[in-house]
């Protein structure tokens, strides 16, 4: 993701006086009106054209589209034009309509279910470059608030175990110190092709600032990381003792871990976590604890928890270890799908056009490719710009089916030194029908 343009305005943390009424347990739906109010009152004059770049106040531009509330702004469209989704226009056509890929699913973009089984899956086919960072309202959710939260108690973070001095940490001595942490992808582990994938931009307090402050005792070695998750109902297969994640102290500070306080420049939504939530950019969100009421200081002898266990084989563990230290780091391996397929009638000629999202991984690559059929060979995807692996980004291929029929879209890393068990495992393999060539 391109970085922000000089003098852009960054998501404001919550107002002092709101902060303190929040942490005292006052009405958070009141909180989040205020909040917004004194940030609407911020915004440029309207009225005054030369703010504006394509109706957007330019203050508020960053370079990767997108005005201080996180939210890519609605801007004319221009006549549509073939070619990459990274590069701009190659060549001038008409899109004539989107093929679906995979198996559908009837229930994208709405929130169904409460609690554990509560789900809101994101329809990637309508990924563009201006929305790529996620609005709240449709940023994918796994569980929704527990309905067993009282939410107007006065919020704290319990800090025990191997420590120095035992303490509550309120919300009111956490929320000054949160600060933009920029863009960040999660990715549920269960399935990203059910569209349980999204970006945000978050702010929050980074980890390793709030570690420093605690004094481990001799033997504390890692950090478990709780969440309130009491639900009056669950699954037979749930682990009733809530969500939890235990880390090396280093592993936190090295992938940028912060305690999310804001998504989009505003204050986290109920179901994301409301008023805390751990975010470990790299890692898969099952890691990534929601509700944060909890950090305990364990040594190396702590027993994995039985939320790690239950996701020990989506987070490429070796078995179901008994001890968290036999965990490796649940990071999101380099990882690629088509999300739609375009046809587009062109001097013409039918053409396709594939698009499709990568994202994950420690370093960027120029080494996509994609194939059509598991019998043909790779050929290489060369209509991108791979920038960041803290986000998606969008790539595409003009393709020209020989035949109609049903095709598998599989995509691959040229690179040996990439590791990439889910690609090569065919687990973003996406299919389509053609019907016309």
């Amino acid at each position: 993701m391109p970085g922000f343009a000089s003098g852009t305005r960054l998501p404001r943390p919550w107002p002092a006086a709101s902060m303190g009424r929040l942490a005292a347990g006052h009405d958070r739906a009141r909180l989040v009106a205020d909040h917004l109010d004194a940030r609407e009152a911020q915004r440029p004059d309207r009225s005054r054209p030369e703010q504006y770049t394509q109706g957007v106040p330019r203050e508020v531009v960053g370079a990767g589209g997108c005005d201080s509330s996180g939210v890519a702004p609605r801007v004319p469209q221009a006549q549509p034009t073939m070619g990459s989704p990274a590069e701009g226009s190659l060549v001038r056509g008409d899109r004539m309509d989107t093929l679906p890929v995979g198996d559908g699913d009837d229930l994208l973009e709405q929130v169904y279910g409460t609690g554990l089984d509560g789900r809101l899956r994101q329809d990637l086919s309508l990924l563009t470059p201006e929305t790529l960072i996620t609005p709240n309202e449709r940023f994918f959710i796994r569980t929704r608030r527990p309905d067993l939260m009282n939410m107007e108690r006065p919020w704290t973070v319990r800090v025990h175990g191997l420590v120095e001095h035992p303490r509550e940490i309120p919300l009111a001595e956490l929320l000054p110190r949160a600060r933009p942490m920029g863009v960040h992808l999660l990715e549920c582990s269960a399935s990203a092709r059910g569209g349980l994938i999204s970006a945000a931009r978050w702010s929050g307090i980074p980890m390793g600032e709030v570690l420093r402050d605690i004094r481990f005792k001799a033997g504390g070695q890692r950090v478990l990381v709780s969440g309130f998750d009491r639900h009056s109902e669950f699954d037979l297969d749930y682990d009733e003792r809530g969500a939890n994640w235990v880390f090396k102290a280093e592993e936190l500070e090295a992938a940028g871990a912060f305690l999310a306080t804001e998504m989009n420049g505003v204050p986290l939504p109920e179901d994301h976590g409301f008023p805390l939530r751990l975010v470990v950019p790299g890692w898969y969100g099952c890691t990534c604890i929601k509700w944060v009421d909890e950090i305990r200081i364990v040594d190396d002898d702590e027993p994995a928890t039985n939320h790690m266990r239950d996701y020990a084989s989506r987070t490429h563990q070796d078995g179901k270890p008994e001890r968290a230290r036999d965990f490796v780091p649940a990071r999101i391996d380099l990882a690629a799908m088509a999300v739609r397929v375009e046809r587009w009638r062109v001097g013409g000629e039918l053409v396709h056009r594939v698009v499709g999202i990568l994202w994950g991984g420690e370093n960027t690559t120029h080494a996509l490719v994609i194939r059509f059929r598991p019998d043909s060979a790779f050929e290489p995807v060369d209509e991108y710009v791979h920038e960041t692996t803290k986000t998606w980004m969008l790539w595409s291929k003009t393709w020209r089916p020989r035949h109609p029929g049903a095709y598998d879209i599989e995509l691959a890393i040229d690179d040996p030194r990439i590791r990439t068990r889910r690609l090569d495992a065919g687990y973003y393999t996406r299919s389509v029908t053609i019907h016309e060539v």
